[in-house]
């Protein structure tokens, strides 16, 4: 009987133990997420982007709901990190960027995490002809105009209103002539934290002449965190069964061509390494993938699902779903090393990638293309979600 007694004292004492350690361990495991979710926020200082540009002011934001926190600044309407949970519940700084206004504006690579605008992309020559008469833009990229022109979107400071704490609303109003475009064009792009944690893009624009718009944004993503090295790793799959083969300069010839059987072939999924080195024409002119990919017409609530992609080693998803035709795919061949991110990272050659929702390149000088042309009395308008999700 006693020996009895005695065990149960010693059952009751291991039963009260555990109790505390299984205590403390779910205070110190809410206080670790606590102070992790805080020390996301202090990655960035306000007073780094508190400046004047073209004499008007920046800022740094901040747009969140419980699993995505999302800095943004409003000089080039710009995403400058986005933070997400791994497998681990760990947060993850996916998006690249660097942790000041200047840094962004002496950068090298100018369109980091930019709005772009007035057209994504590439157009040939710079050169493009409305209602009879030919438009020139000025030339950025060789012998052609990428992105707008010299000074895009990218390199304006956009008015910014935080409506709550999901969304922030940047808007800016291009005026006639600007680069080259013709019309005052007024846009308005919503980034927005749903509740299925997706960055949502929302674009909308207006115009008093005939012009051309074809808005995205520029995020470069790292799923396994910014600074984590190459991004190689990453599996991919673009729901499209064709692209847009280009020349030397990168402008698209006009043919749609299969992927099927060459390295453009994302159909199922592959990583991006897997044959980026092929001996290929395409590759060659690209540096690798730097192409745009006819969406297959895969739908999910009624948005072509463009791509699914998985960092190696964080488990984290991003899966993209537009109203768009088209998808950029860019795997970071130009990053050369020459600026720093915000954890102190170089960007390193194919650190990061990019995938553009877009109508397709040089659509105003290829008459096969969907056409990006907006009239007075029209509005465009289209939607995009990037929304993230985790294997483990």
């Amino acid at each position: 009987m006693k020996n009895i007694q005695i065990g149960v004292v010693v059952l009751l004492a291991l039963f009260q133990f555990n109790c505390k350690d299984n205590k403390k361990e779910n205070t110190t495991s809410k206080e670790t997420s606590e102070m992790t979710s805080d020390s996301v926020k202090s990655v960035l200082e306000t007073k780094n982007f508190d400046t004047i540009i073209d004499g008007k002011k920046v800022n740094l934001y901040w747009i969140e709901n419980k699993e995505i926190k999302a800095a943004f600044t409003n000089y080039g309407g710009r995403l400058i990190g986005l933070w997400v949970n791994d497998k681990n519940g760990k947060p993850t700084d996916v998006v690249v960027g660097m942790n000041s206004a200047k840094g962004f504006k002496t950068s090298t690579e100018p369109y980091f995490g930019a709005t772009i605008g007035r057209v994504g992309n590439r157009i040939g020559k710079g050169k493009f002809t409305l209602e009879g008469r030919q438009y020139q833009v000025p030339l950025n990229n060789g012998k052609n105009a990428l992105h707008g022109g010299v000074k895009g979107f990218q390199d304006v400071v956009w008015n910014a209103e935080k409506t709550n704490e999901n969304t922030l609303v940047f808007s800016y109003v291009s005026p006639d002539r600007e680069q080259g475009f013709p019309g005052n064009l007024s846009v308005k792009v919503t980034y927005t934290i749903t509740d299925d944690n997706s960055v949502k893009m929302e674009y909308e624009a207006t115009t008093d002449k005939t012009t051309i718009v074809n808005l995205t944004n520029h995020a470069f993503f790292n799923l396994n965190g910014e600074g984590s090295g190459t991004i190689l790793n990453h599996k991919l799959q673009i729901y499209a069964n064709e692209f847009t083969p280009v020349d030397e300069g990168l402008i698209p010839s006009g043919e749609l061509k299969a992927v099927k059987n060459t390295p453009f072939d994302f159909i199922s999924k592959h990583t991006i390494g897997e044959r980026i080195e092929t001996k290929d024409e395409q590759l060659k002119f690209g540096k690798g993938y730097d192409h745009n990919y006819v969406l297959n017409g895969t739908k999910k609530n009624e948005l072509n699902h463009a791509a699914t992609i998985s960092g190696d080693k964080s488990g984290i998803t991003l899966d993209i779903f537009t109203q768009e035709p088209g998808l950029q795919f860019y795997s970071g061949n130009f990053m050369q090393s020459k600026n720093t991110f915000k954890s102190g990272a170089k960007d390193d050659f194919r650190t990061a990638f990019a995938l553009e929702t877009q109508h397709f390149p040089d659509a105003p000088n290829q008459p096969k293309f969907a056409q990006i042309i907006l009239k007075p009395g029209e509005k465009y308008h289209t939607v995009s979600y990037y929304q993230f999700s985790v294997k483990k």
